[in-house]
């Protein structure tokens, strides 16, 4: 049984949130999963406003989740393992800093275990990793129907050919990792 004082939060920007927020909704740990935004200069965004890339805010999630079951660091390697994290300002198609790689740390010891992990995952990659780590400040949840968008639908073309590929990949190599009703 969890209690409150276990849960932890993580903010997370690989690309689209649309995709991240499948990849950690299937991840055993992980309770809630919410897309925003964050790391820009304006209050309340909205995504029109985000698209623009005048905001400086990066399309995010925030999640939950309970470390003794995923701790931060085990989110980390599943954060870099499914995204390019070395293209900068960019996932796939989709370009512009509302798309960069970025973790947001709530304190020195994220940004400590998120600096370890992404050393220690950078001979995975042909090119540096151009992650930002940045302090995380005001976190804007995003519009109601960004919320769950894959899950809601699976048979729309950026779900088949963008967001199936990486939930594959998730399952190939974090398959010990996945919640037992999303394996």
């Amino acid at each position: 049984m969890m209690n409150d004082n276990s849960i932890e939060v993580a903010t997370l920007g690989a690309g689209c949130f649309w995709c991240i927020e499948a990849i950690f909704q299937r991840v055993e740990g992980v309770k809630h999963v919410e897309s925003g935004y964050t790391g820009g200069e304006i209050k309340n965004p909205t995504y029109r406003e985000i698209c623009s890339g005048r905001t400086g805010h990066a399309e995010v999630i925030k999640l939950t989740h309970d470390p003794e079951i995923i701790p931060y660091a085990d989110l980390s390697r599943i954060f870099f393992s499914t995204h390019d994290p070395t293209t900068l300002n960019r996932q796939g198609y989709d370009q512009g800093t509302q798309y960069r790689s970025v973790i947001f740390f709530q304190d020195e010891k994220e940004k400590e275990v998120a600096k370890g992990v992404m050393e220690e995952m950078k001979d995975y990659f042909d090119d540096p990793i151009v992650t930002e780590l940045s302090a995380l400040e005001a976190f804007y949840v995003a519009e109601s129907d960004h919320q769950n968008y894959y899950n809601d639908h699976r048979n729309q073309g950026y779900c088949t050919a963008i967001i199936d590929p990486k939930v594959a990949k998730l399952r190939a190599m974090f398959a010990s990792r996945l919640k037992p009703e999303m394996s």
